[in-house]
């Protein structure tokens, strides 16, 4: 039995799959997520103060990727991953993703103390990042091939080749679905129907929370479980 404390849940899938609509049916059940690649856009944003993290990378890779208002320079990034540095690419996730994890760790503590034992991380790289390592389990979100290279189409403004060639970037779905505890399956069925695979591994989900960890009794306030259906934001819907 483990001790007390937050119980990670890695959620994974590619592109398209619509990992951000499925976070938002699991919210519905008091199980909150924790976007890594929004923990990323506010460690890397605008601030009056480099973060300890753009300092790092600063360092290594020279004032001209941070611009004046203190954020990364994406751009100057980009043209030192993709050039000539053979090394760019491994320095700057070695140096991102302790940083990352480190603030997705503190998040997720928090989310615990306020009623939350479960917390899912939404981490696009989950194994490349080593994140895995640190969940108690994995979802992963998948879609037919074809609704997936659709919903990035419309969703990015890309056409099909496009789409296509950034999945094929991406690990494979047998790879994602075959390394998972959980699968869901986010294709063009009825809602009611996604909200019930959903609710299946949620219970799944709290079951191991009461069986692996000590005070793993479910949170039953109102606040971390609410009736009412989720609020679909405009992201979330694109992926479903």
């Amino acid at each position: 039995m483990k001790k007390n404390g937050v119980m990670l849940v890695g959620l994974c899938g590619r592109s398209g799959s619509g990992k951000g609509y499925v976070s938002a049916l699991f919210s519905r059940r008091g199980i909150p997520s924790v976007d890594t690649d929004a923990v990323y856009r506010e460690m890397t944003g605008p601030a009056d103060a480099l973060s300890p993290c753009m300092i790092e990378l600063r360092a290594r890779f020279g004032d001209a990727v941070v611009l004046e208002d203190g954020s990364l320079n994406r751009a100057a990034m980009r043209a030192l991953v993709f050039g000539g540095d053979a090394e760019a690419l491994s320095d700057l996730n070695r140096i991102t993703h302790h940083y990352i994890l480190d603030e997705t760790r503190r998040i997720a503590d928090m989310l615990c103390a306020a009623g939350s034992p479960i917390v899912l991380v939404d981490a696009p790289l989950l194994y490349e990042s080593g994140f895995d390592a640190e969940c108690a389990r994995v979802v992963c979100v998948t879609a037919p091939e074809e609704t997936i290279v659709a919903r990035i189409m419309q969703r990015d403004g890309i056409g099909e080749a496009d789409a296509r060639r950034r999945l094929a970037a991406q690990k494979s779905v047998e790879e994602l679905e075959g390394r998972a505890d959980y699968v869901i399956v986010n294709d063009d069925c009825p809602k009611d129907e996604l909200i019930r695979r959903v609710d299946a591994v949620a219970d799944a989900l709290e079951k191991v929370r009461r069986a692996e960890y000590e005070d793993g009794e479910a949170c039953a306030c109102t606040d971390c479980k609410p009736d009412k259906e989720p609020e679909e934001n405009a992201n979330a819907e694109e992926d479903r």
